[in-house]
């Protein structure tokens, strides 16, 4: 999964823990035969499983877990080829749904949310706009070390991104000022060379993934918003761009997608290209 597929450390966690599952399902207590699970096995763990957690996105981790877990099995020379056919891919059709950003009046809203009274507030101001300016994933704002800011150049070294590339942003100059203001007044003293670090025992470490989303998810609940998609960060400034007349090339390169059919969903978004294209309304004037 590291060596050939690439896949972050997160999925390769995921998937393994489904086919740990799965082996437990069968052979709890028994010596691991591979050869001995049958088409009813598989067929039987995955409802159960979709009983637990009855989601689109937990059936397409289910199947892609298995078929690569059953496809590295028949390199090994194990015969499992037979257990391929009964995974079945949930239905999911391509840019069905709509992307959930925020509107110019709840980007204000979020950013003014972050007052005196808060504790760490300038670190979690910093957190958003890195989010909101730069479009980065909570893992890359968890993983973004000092030494990665070119103050000079106005620049960013994106090195852990979800592509295992390395990238360079732009640094706007808010965005700038507001890390700046969070590691001059507010950043504890460490030799950590991470940018956002922990303010309470275990000291010295930096804030991991899941801290970095709940920054974001109390901001949310703060001003009242419903959803706590921390991603609708990256689709709120993918819209900011189309609304000051970006391509989608420009936006693709911006979030980073390694394929433009990635960024093909903010397509529906666009209403001023979308407009354009419009045909006349059967039967009216225009």
């Amino acid at each position: 999964m590291l060596k050939v597929r690439g896949l972050s450390a997160s999925t390769r966690r995921g998937r393994i823990r489904i086919v740990q599952r799965l082996l437990l399902h069968k052979f709890v207590g028994l010596p691991i035969v591979i050869g001995e699970l049958q088409p009813d096995d598989v067929r039987q763990f995955i409802a159960e499983q979709l009983d637990l957690c009855r989601t689109t996105s937990n059936a397409a981790s289910l199947a892609s877990a298995l078929r690569a877990y059953f496809r590295y099995r028949t390199t090994c020379g194990d015969r499992v080829q037979g257990l391929l056919g009964v995974i079945n891919s949930p239905a999911h059709w391509s840019l069905a749904s709509l992307p959930r950003a925020l509107d110019p009046a709840e980007v204000d809203l979020l950013l003014d949310s972050f007052s005196s009274s808060l504790p760490s507030r300038r670190r979690g101001y910093a957190i958003v706009r890195c989010a909101l300016d730069m479009g980065l994933r909570c893992s890359e704002v968890a993983k973004l070390e000092l030494a990665d800011i070119d103050w000079r150049a106005g620049t960013v070294m994106i090195k852990r991104t979800k592509s295992l590339r390395q990238d360079i942003l732009p640094l706007p100059a808010i965005t700038g000022r507001a890390l700046a203001d969070y590691v001059r007044h507010e950043r504890p003293r460490t030799t950590n060379p991470a940018v956002f670090v922990r303010h309470l025992a275990p000291r010295d470490q930096p804030l991991g993934v899941d801290a970095i989303r709940r920054v974001i998810r109390d901001a949310y609940r703060r001003i009242g918003l419903t959803h706590g998609r921390t991603h609708a960060l990256r689709h709120t400034l993918a819209c900011q761009l189309l609304d000051h007349g970006s391509s989608l090339k420009e936006v693709a390169d911006m979030l980073r997608h390694r394929s433009l059919n990635t960024s093909l969903i903010y397509a529906k978004l666009d209403h001023l290209s979308l407009a354009e294209v419009s045909l006349p309304w059967p039967g009216s004037a225009s």
